[in-house]
């Protein structure tokens, strides 16, 4: 498994569901989509960072996932949640639930952070307890044995790329 990271999401600069076709005809015409596709579609795994915010995700990060669709497919990723007492356990929920909608198996392990402001120093850096760094590497173990396992339900790069050029 390689290790590839994506970024920030905000580097994207994504727009807000502002695309002429539906996800799933994968004829992105904006320029952050199209470079926003390229880059998930060459993942083989994802880990989503996500803070609670009125019991959600951000809305940034719910576009993220429904302006695309395909790229998304048969692909394994771990959620982290941050906030208050809860950690963001229930944003990872609804975050997990739209994942599933665009076939990506949510991993069942999730990694809450709660008060989180608890977990970050004087320069910014978060400093995780022990018990957040046990779950990290438990789900990086299992992220590793789901990619591997959902590799056979995703076509092949080249074929992936022929059915987008017909599709354009």
């Amino acid at each position: 498994m390689s290790r590839r990271v994506i970024g920030l999401l905000a580097e994207f600069k994504l727009p807000l569901l502002d695309e002429p076709a539906h996800p799933a005809a994968q004829r992105h015409v904006n320029d952050a989509t199209k470079r926003w596709s390229v880059s998930v579609d060459s993942a083989d795994a994802y880990i989503f960072v996500t803070p609670e915010y009125d019991y959600f995700p951000p809305a940034a990060l719910l576009n993220a996932v429904q302006i695309i669709m395909r790229e998304w497919g048969y692909k394994p990723a771990g959620v982290v949640s941050y906030g208050g007492v809860s950690g963001g356990l229930r944003s990872s929920q609804v975050l997990r639930q739209l994942l599933g909608n665009v076939n990506v198996h949510a991993l069942p392990q999730a990694i809450p952070v709660p008060f989180v402001s608890q977990h970050i120093s004087d320069d910014g850096i978060f400093l995780p307890d022990e018990q957040t760094v046990e779950g990290a590497t438990g789900m990086l173990q299992e992220l590793h044995k789901w990619t591997t396992a959902l590799q056979i339900l995703r076509p092949a790069k080249a074929q992936t790329s022929t059915a987008q050029a017909a599709a354009a």
